[in-house]
């Protein structure tokens, strides 16, 4: 495989730390949000960073996903991390990032914005590693597409949940 291919599906070699590969490949657009809000960007900079990290990610996994299979000798390889950097950033991209500054929650223990993204992220985790229906059945299709839609899934599952605790706890 070409090194950008390699460079594309690993999400820059995130993908090759162990253990939970799965769980690093989901950690640069929590990563990002971190620094766009330490650097006082509004909701919709967020918002188009984490698009734009989406739409990589996805395109990565569509083009060289069948490579990656050959390439790492697996279907779904675990070194193949742009899926969860895709779904992970879909996820993300629901936090109403555009009402949430920096007030102390929690007795100060964090940023309001802070804490969804973190609950964000734990949600994409439990629903990728869980994977209900249909992200399951999804994840046996061939190629790229396989490897992306099972975690396009497991993100709509946990951005339902987001916005229903949203609701609830707003």
């Amino acid at each position: 495989m070409p090194l950008v291919a390699v460079l594309g599906v690993t999400s820059f070699g995130v993908g090759l730390l162990r253990p939970a590969s799965g769980t690093w490949g989901s950690l640069p657009p929590l990563l990002a949000v971190f620094v766009l809000l330490a650097l006082k960007c509004n909701g919709s900079c967020i918002s188009a960073v984490l698009l734009a990290i989406a739409v990589i990610s996805s395109l990565a996994c569509l083009v060289w996903g069948g490579a990656s299979e050959v390439g790492f000798a697996g279907k779904d390889p675990s070194s193949v991390v742009a899926d969860e950097t895709a779904g992970q950033a879909l996820v993300l991209l629901c936090v109403p990032w555009y009402s949430l500054g920096g007030r102390p929650i929690f007795g100060g223990l964090g940023s309001e914005a802070v804490i969804w993204g973190v609950v964000a992220f734990v949600l994409f985790r439990i629903f990728d590693v869980i994977k209900p229906q249909p992200a399951r059945w999804l994840q046996d299709l061939r190629g790229g597409t396989g490897i992306l839609l099972d975690d396009i899934a497991a993100a709509a599952y946990a951005a339902g949940c987001l916005q229903i605790t949203l609701i609830l706890l707003r």
